[in-house]
């Protein structure tokens, strides 16, 4: 039997086309296109769906509950292009023993972070 794949996060908000331009200007994905109604934006073989709801509010009221990781080459590089469109930090940029991290908030207040792990971490996994 073949196991589950996990490709896909749908991200529903009430101003999807807000939601969308954000992550496409500040993690430049491989891809953004149209599906239907839907917005889909890939990193790698992961795809990022962006749609309305109407069950949704304005702003994530437990936005710990899932965080949005993301893989970058550059972490230095993706933080100011975060800072030039406005990017509120929940944790800003931090070597931690050669691995970067930082903690974004997107505007519907999902955190979303950015890592580049160093070698002797990607090793270590």
């Amino acid at each position: 039997m073949t196991r589950p794949n996990l490709n896909s996060l749908l991200l529903s908000s009430t101003n999807p086309a807000r939601l969308r331009t954000w992550y496409a200007t500040v993690l430049d994905p491989e891809s953004d296109t149209d599906v239907t109604h839907y917005g889909v934006l890939t990193f790698g073989d992961f795809h990022l769906i962006i749609d309305t709801r109407a069950d949704v509010a304005d702003k994530n009221p437990e936005p710990g509950r899932v965080i949005l990781n993301f893989d970058v080459p550059d972490a230095r590089a993706i933080a100011a292009r975060m800072e030039e469109a406005g990017v509120s930090w929940l944790a800003e940029l931090e070597d931690r023993d050669g691995s970067l991290f930082a903690t974004a908030i997107d505007p519907d207040g999902n955190y979303v972070q950015i890592i580049q792990l160093s070698e002797e971490h990607r090793k270590a996994m």
